[in-house]
């Protein structure tokens, strides 16, 4: 993940904040590393920017109601690395002509989406 996103995910509470807070240096990629493609996700993210600049709260005004900057960086660091994204938010696309939210995107882009119980069940885990 980004910086940005690990910024935001450190905030977890319990067993699963204290797991990502000790895998800090194994979770963050930074761009200029060469252990991953960075270009890719740079290209990406200026794509994103563009092709939904439309939905974008910093581009609109500010609206917390639709997707931000860093959920479309969450979005390209999926799609670079191929893996799907978890988050607890639900689509609005089809009752929304203005707004987008993260399953919105993740579904234009091709990147799986998964609300956080459903990606549970999909790994098999047991809490």
């Amino acid at each position: 993940m980004t910086a940005e996103i690990y910024a935001e995910i450190v905030l977890i509470p319990g067993q699963i904040g204290e797991c990502i807070k000790d895998n800090k240096d194994n979770l963050i990629l930074e761009v200029g590393e060469e252990n991953w493609d960075w270009n890719k996700y740079i290209n990406n993210s200026v794509i994103m920017q563009d092709e939904h600049k439309e939905f974008i709260s910093e581009y609109t005004g500010g609206s917390s109601k639709t997707i931000c900057l860093t959920d479309l960086t969450i979005i390209a660091m999926a799609k670079t690395l191929e893996i799907p994204v978890v988050s607890m938010e639900i689509a609005v696309a089809l009752r929304s002509e203005s707004k987008r939210r993260i399953p919105d995107i993740c579904k234009v882009e091709g990147v799986q989406h998964f609300c956080f119980n459903d990606y549970l069940r999909a790994e098999r885990f047991r809490l």
